[in-house]
Order: C-alpha cells, then structure tokens, then sequence
C-alpha cells in the first residue's frame, strides 16, 4: 500500500485529537534514518520526541531486549521482583546529581513520572500545593495537564483541572523575562494566591522542552534551592526531555551547582522502550506506604534491559562529548544563516538541545510561518524537523547523538537551503 492508503485508513480509523505531523508511514528505522512504505529515506531530527538520543535500533539496545526476551516480558515487579529493576536503580541512584542517599522508582511514561513525583511530594510534606512554570510541558494526564504551562491544544475543551497548581514565569532572554521576574512572580504568588508553608513542591524543566528549548540560568536554579529551602518546599527537575547526554552531560543539572530534591526521566532512558524513573533523596522517596507507587507495567522487564544498554552505549561511545560537538557545528551553522535570513531571530540552548527562533523582522512578532516554513522546506528534502514554543516558531533540533558525520554534515546542508528559502515571513 502507499502512503496515501495508509493516511485514508488513518483518519477513518483514529479521532483528530492523536495529531500526527507526517503523511508518510515508518516501514524501517536504523540510527538517524528513516524509511516509509515507499522507500523513500528521511534524516530523523525528530528522534520520536527526544526518545533516540543512541538512534533508532541501536545494537546494544537490540541486543539486550533479545536477550530479555529469552527469560522473561513480565512479571509486575510488585508481585515478582527481578534484579534488573534493582540494578538500574543503583545506577541511576550513582548517576543522578543528588548527593546523600538517594532511590529511584520506575514508571512507564514521562508524565507517569511527573504525576509519581508530585504524589511523593505531597506526602512527604502534608501540603497541597504546586508551582509550575509558564512555558513548560509535564504531560497530558490530569495533574501534568495542570502542570503544563501551554493552553492550545494541551488543555483545550479538558477542563476543569485538578486544583493548587500554580504558575509562575519562566525566565527568557529573548523574551525580555530575567531571573528577578521570575522570582517576584514566585513571590506574588505567596503573597495572592497560596502561602509558602502549603506548596509541597515546584517543578520546572532546567531546559524547556515544548516551551522552546530555554536554559534555566545558574541564578535562577540557585534562586529556585534557596526559596525551597527557606519554606521547606520539594524542588523537582523535570529531565524527561533533557535527560540521558542530550545537553553534553548526562543530565542537564549537572550543568547546575545546586541540585533538586527529586528528578524525573523518562524518553531517551530506555532508547524507544517505554520507561520513565523517579530518583531522589532517599527521605523524600521513602514516605509513600509500600503500594502506594507502583503500576502494572512499571519497570517492564524489556525496557529496563533496555536502559541498561543505554547507559552502556552513553559511556562507551562517548554520546556526552559527542553532543557538544555536534551542537557546536550546528549552532555555527545557525549563526552564520543569521546574515541571510532575517526571520531568524533567537539561537539558544546546551550541547545537542539547540534551538532557533523565528520573528517577523518588521515587528518582531513571533512568527510560526517561518518556522513552519523551513520545516516543509526542510522535509521536502528528506530532513524531518519539529517545531515548539508557545507560539509554534522555534524549530528544535533533536538528532540522535549517534548520527554518522557525513549524515550530519549533509543534514546540515538542508538546513542551511531550507533557511534561505525564508523570506520576511509572518
């Protein structure tokens, strides 16, 4: 069958609200390409969200979920346990910038995780309340819904929203927001909406995903440990998009003198298996009641053998130093377009977590048509990109860390035509 097959029987098939970007079909995925039903060939920037930072198939990763296959898919680690599960923990526990003692617990989805880390929160501090940030994206569930600071089309027709979650602004250089507006926001919202002494927790992503790939300041994740400390207040980092040597180093916090209480992560953790992770001071973790964390499938068997290869294909194939790399030839790629496309406005972000922002260059309005432009363009050449940001004109950049270099460089080149295509779009 063609493409076009697939796309009538897709939409007689599955509701409008499961969006999907591409009218081609997946029918192989090896590294950072992609093949459709017809055969044609797409360089993957995509990376399923963020999940492939080691590619598509990666051989360890096969290998090990093979492996897995041989013994055991499921048990519920609840009911009958493995040492798998156990083993990943004491990696992550090693891995995670934490100090003291710390355990992790595994989920299936990111938001899984978010969810987990706020129930831990709560009970360990007896409070209701929780601060998110403009900006952010934790998930599609109820209480990440709540969390997700983007209206259009996560919480659209959804509501109402389960209650004591607040908002507060995120710091953006090309926004105009500083670290000090951010903090007076924090502060306003002790002083109008809920007092310091019943907010359980603040949650914020160190590196935006869907709100554009913006970079928390060193300042600002200081400002962030002190008020927690201060008012006894959970502090969580959201790594799910973050995580696993997209930033250059493992995690994004370990960019960050202070560190969070708790962490979550999920997507890349497992390379294209469904698992996500809450890791953590061990005195926070511990306060839910045995049973009360847990899920049929948490922790499956495969994709924590999975995640165990991940962690192997990071280290020994240097993906960390591999993402600085890459993400210097990019920028330097995005910073010489700057000259030729006046749409161009913002390039920001951390090793291969890279981004660049569109604005129409007559009013400086955010402009999602030129995003969206160089994405066609971009696709129309074999190059699949995704746009973010609350207004849709930031195209982000999330290349397997494995990608081959002449695979890049050539990717490369269809960014650099695709940006010359883009005239004074708005």
């Amino acid at each position: 069958m063609k493409n076009a097959d697939f796309n009538q029987r897709r939409k007689n098939a599955t509701p409008r609200g499961v969006g999907v970007m591409c009218d081609f079909y997946a029918q192989q995925a090896d590294n950072a390409t992609i093949t459709d039903v017809e055969g044609a060939e797409y360089i993957d920037f995509a990376a399923g969200i963020a999940v492939l930072n080691t590619g598509h198939r990666h051989p360890k990763v096969v290998q090990a979920i093979e492996k897995q296959l041989a013994h055991f898919t499921h048990t519920a680690y609840q009911i009958v346990p493995y040492e798998s599960y156990v083993g990943l923990a004491e990696k992550i526990n090693e891995l995670t910038p934490i100090e003291g003692e710390t355990k992790t617990a595994f989920f299936s989805t990111g938001a899984e995780a978010v969810e987990n880390a706020i129930k831990i929160a709560r009970c360990h501090t007896g409070r209701p309340g929780v601060i998110a940030f403009g900006g952010g994206f934790h998930g599609r569930t109820y209480m990440t819904m709540a969390l997700t600071g983007k209206v259009k089309p996560y919480k659209v027709g959804f509501g109402p929203f389960p209650g004591s979650v607040f908002h507060a602004v995120y710091p953006s250089e090309a926004r105009g927001i500083s670290v000090q507006d951010s903090i007076r926001s924090l502060e306003s919202l002790f002083q109008c909406d809920i007092e310091p002494q019943q907010v359980a927790a603040i949650i914020f992503e160190p590196v935006q995903g869907e709100g554009g790939f913006n970079v928390a300041p060193a300042e600002f994740v200081a400002a962030l440990r002190a008020l927690c400390d201060k008012h006894g207040i959970v502090l969580i980092a959201d790594e799910v998009q973050s995580g696993f040597a997209r930033t250059g180093k493992l995690f994004a916090m370990h960019h960050y003198a202070h560190q969070a209480d708790l962490m979550t992560m999920a997507k890349s953790l497992a390379g294209g298996m469904p698992l996500s992770a809450v890791a953590g001071k061990a005195a926070i973790m511990d306060s839910p009641l045995p049973g009360g964390l847990g899920g049929t499938y948490a922790g499956n068997p495969l994709s924590i053998a999975a995640a165990h290869a991940v962690i192997d294909a990071i280290n020994e194939e240097k993906l960390c130093e591999r993402a600085v790399q890459l993400g210097d030839k990019l920028r330097a790629v995005l910073e010489n377009a700057v000259e030729t496309c006046a749409a161009l406005s913002d390039i920001r972000g951390v090793g291969s977590m890279i981004a660049a922002e569109f604005s129409d260059p007559a009013t400086g309005a955010p402009s999602a048509a030129a995003a969206q432009a160089v994405q066609k363009q971009a696709l129309a050449e074999g190059l699949l990109l995704l746009t973010c940001g609350p207004h849709g004109n930031v195209i982000r950049f999330l290349y397997p860390l494995t990608i081959p270099d002449a695979q890049f460089d050539t990717a490369l080149a269809i960014v650099k035509s695709a940006l010359l295509t883009v005239k004074a779009v708005s």
